[in-house]
């Protein structure tokens, strides 16, 4: 990385939204007057080194990462955030700083590594269950379950990275950056809600690729792709019976990797629930408590490409807390975006 001899105050601003303070509460946290940081902010002046160390050590970036080069953002508008309206400013920021930093990440992995070429396309269709039939025809994938849905998306070009925001609001977000697609995964859910997350955010990049003004309309429209493309109509009334119970349910939801709660509501929309039974599913789902605590839970996905990309890095002796000091960043950083794979000279998974 080329590390410019000035101050760059646009890291300084990513590095205090990535961690969710405001312009008046990190002055305070290191001292100074908030003319002051409107001066470092509009490059009146230079901050000095110990007021540096302070920014260094409030925000938990190293002092080298605030005179880097401008790091390109993933635009709010070209983004699929769900829940728009419920997300704070500050919790929004600091999904969009992660990517950013996500980004980073990523160019420096591929200056270094070719990975797969991008085949995910980008649609035209209107219905979004069409979409996910055509998808899957196309990736001939049959009626087949999806084993794992974060390494389909990497196996056409898509690049994924983790998100540790502790919120039940973000769960996850993806965009276009040119002709990449990149996927950002709250692992703070179940195995089966990140798994539908991923899906979810597979139908916004292909269908949502022009960009949607309507929120809700495209919320709705990813949530039916999700769902049809993890349970295609076929193979979900060729496996379960109609009226299913609960026990039934939990026993079959394993096939498809779904929750409870998404296998449910699948099944009344293929007709084999009726609005009395999905009613009476749901009020039972709700008294277990299954929304929170899946049942019968599957197994968490990971990144097969980074678990690879650090394998290979491993053996050149090339570690995370090296990686991490040439982007100018600390090692817990980088590991919040590789679904916590932890790598190191002791430790190699």
């Amino acid at each position: 990385m080329n590390i410019p001899q000035s101050f760059n105050p646009s890291r300084l601003d990513l590095a205090r939204r990535r961690r969710g303070l405001t312009k008046q509460a990190l002055a305070e946290a290191v001292n100074i007057s908030p003319r002051s940081l409107v001066g470092y902010y509009g490059q009146e002046r230079e901050p000095s080194p110990e007021t540096l160390s302070a920014f260094a050590a409030t925000l938990d970036f190293p002092i080298d990462f605030f005179y880097g080069d401008d790091l390109e953002e993933p635009s709010l508008e070209g983004a699929s955030f769900r829940a728009l309206s419920r997300m704070t400013a500050r919790l929004r920021n600091q999904a969009i700083a992660a990517g950013a930093l996500g980004i980073c990440l990523s160019d420096w992995i591929d200056e270094r590594f070719n990975l797969p070429e991008v085949k995910i396309p980008r649609y035209d269709i209107v219905d979004p269950a069409t979409a996910a039939i055509e998808l899957r025809n196309e990736w001939g994938l049959g009626e087949k379950p999806v084993r794992n849905v974060i390494h389909l998306l990497e196996l056409y070009g898509g690049r994924v990275f983790s998100l540790s925001e502790d919120t039940a609001v973000l769960d996850a977000y993806s965009f276009w950056r040119g002709a990449t697609p990149y996927v950002f995964l709250n692992t703070m859910k179940t195995a089966e809600r990140s798994r539908m997350d991923a899906a979810h955010e597979l139908g916004h990049l292909i269908l949502h690729w022009k960009g949607s003004r309507d929120n809700k309309q495209a919320e709705l429209e990813a949530q039916i792709f999700g769902s049809t493309f993890l349970m295609p109509r076929g193979s979900v009334v060729s496996r379960i019976r109609p009226g299913a119970t609960l026990a039934q349910i939990i026993k079959a939801k394993r096939y498809w990797g779904v929750s409870v709660v998404a296998l449910t509501y699948r099944l009344h929309k293929v007709g084999l629930l009726t609005d009395f039974q999905y009613r009476r599913l749901f009020a039972q789902i709700g008294r277990h408590n299954y929304r929170v605590e899946e049942p019968n839970p599957a197994p968490r996905e990971r990144s097969q490409v980074l678990a690879k990309v650090f394998e290979a890095l491993a053996q050149k002796k090339m570690w995370q807390p090296e990686v991490a000091r040439m982007l100018s960043l600390h090692p817990s950083e980088v590991t919040s975006l590789l679904f916590g794979l932890v790598q190191g000279p002791m430790v190699i998974k």
